[in-house]
């Protein structure tokens, strides 16, 4: 099959390597010439485990191809998947100027039928006005289809390749038919396709990721519970974790949630829910639970320094979670800017995100070449994303750089008792 994807972002990069993967030819098409040299050379913009291969190999193969043409990928193509960002408006509103603006060049390339694809995240509706936009230019028939993504980043070719489920919307059965046949190689062990309306399609991207934030904001509130009282939120986890009808995923307490997607949709679907004259309390108050938590740790350093005026703090982890070098709403961001607002002097390391922090701090901060620097004269150790090589460090070397050994573990890496046997004061989410 030919397919052109709009877009190489996050989402339009994995999801284009991954179609040619499965044979189709892909056309990856940016308005941004230097990202495509760079991708047509090979160089891929942004971290994400396996992808560079999987670009390398298809691109070698002649499956997948980068361009700036939007027209010439638009007439090869008989699928175009629309797959560039929807920032958050100053009201909290997705932003549909891009999604918009790419339908508009498809109507005016159109010279065939067509199904056009919202990969975007998009609220309710933007399918219609994306068929009105393009119905408006061309005579030619076309559908236009809603397949949101569920990719966690860290491990998007894993989730694209062998997908939960697929979702998607569409309207007529010639559409339902071309998706479905395009999605079978991914689903032959039996995950599946789900065919629905456009509307419940484009909503059940943003019910799924409020509902995983929302896990995450409760069980936070649980964690700041189990400190009040002196539970241990480890125990009180599994223990409900085990019950058939909660799970245990997204049950871990920490600093919050960051990243491209659930900051945005949750907002999102407060707004468009607003919109429609309902208001959403309860994602209201997920997102108050998790502004607040991203600064839990200052709260912490605060009650045991009394003042942080000078106060060495080093920080290991910036990306808003491992195996990534996004750091979009990271819960390091408002962390270090609390601490640099008392006074505190910071030294971050990350494995990956650190060139991403240097366009966001510039020279507020210090930034480590490996995270034993970091410590060096450190008064304190923040412990934000839970990068696998900070769960097993050298103890006795972090005692030896540090000036007090303190730390305070955002994500519960270590167990509270063999800290204080290798002589530190501890402080973790909700466990004395």
């Amino acid at each position: 099959m030919r397919l052109a994807v709009v877009g190489t972002g996050y989402v339009g990069l994995v999801a284009g390597a991954c179609f040619a993967e499965t044979g189709n030819d892909v056309v990856c098409v940016d308005k941004d010439a230097a990202k495509v040299r760079q991708l047509q050379r090979g160089k891929v913009p942004i971290y994400e485990p396996g992808l560079t291969e999987l670009v390398g190999r298809n691109r070698q193969e002649k499956r997948l191809a980068f361009t700036t043409d939007l027209a010439k990928a638009v007439r090869g193509a008989s699928v175009i998947f629309i797959a560039v960002g929807t920032p958050m408006g100053e009201d909290g509103s997705a932003d549909l100027q891009h999604v918009l603006a790419v339908a508009r060049e498809i109507g005016r390339a159109m010279n065939g039928y067509k199904v056009i694809v919202d990969k975007s995240t998009v609220p309710v509706g933007t399918s219609r006005r994306v068929a009105e936009t393009i119905g408006a230019l061309t005579t030619h028939p076309f559908s236009v289809v809603s397949n949101p993504e569920f990719l966690k980043q860290g491990a998007a070719i894993e989730d694209f390749m062998k997908p939960d489920r697929v979702v998607i919307g569409a309207e007529d059965d010639a559409a339902r038919a071309l998706m479905t046949e395009l999605y079978g190689p991914f689903t032959r062990t039996g995950a599946p396709i789900m065919v629905m309306d456009c509307a419940s399609a484009e909503l059940t991207k943003y019910a799924a990721n409020a509902m995983l934030a929302t896990r995450i904001s409760f069980m936070n509130e649980v964690a700041n519970v189990c400190e009040a009282v002196g539970a241990n939120v480890d125990d009180v986890r599994r223990a409900i974790g085990s019950d058939r009808r909660i799970g245990p995923s997204f049950l871990f307490p920490g600093v919050g949630y960051g990243g491209s997607c659930f900051p945005k949709d949750v907002q999102a679907m407060i707004r468009f829910a607003a919109d429609r004259r309902y208001p959403f309390r309860i994602l209201k108050a997920v997102e108050t639970v998790n502004e607040r938590q991203k600064t839990r740790l200052a709260d912490k350093m605060r009650a045991h320094f009394g003042s942080l005026k000078g106060r060495r703090i080093a920080i290991w982890g910036l990306a808003f979670k491992p195996r990534t070098d996004d750091m979009r709403e990271a819960p390091a961001i408002p962390l270090i800017e609390a601490l640099l607002g008392a006074g505190a002097v910071v030294t971050a390391y990350d494995p990956e995100a650190m060139d991403v922090a240097k366009r966001i701090f510039g020279s507020r901060i210090g930034y480590a070449r490996r995270s034993y620097d970091a410590l060096k004269g450190a008064d304190a150790l923040a412990i934000v994303t839970e990068w696998n090589e900070f769960r097993r460090p050298d103890m006795e070397r972090m005692r030896s750089l540090m000036r007090t050994p303190v730390v305070f573990d955002g994500r519960n890496l270590f167990a509270p008792e063999q800290m204080a046997q290798d002589g530190f004061t501890y402080y973790s989410i909700g466990r004395r």
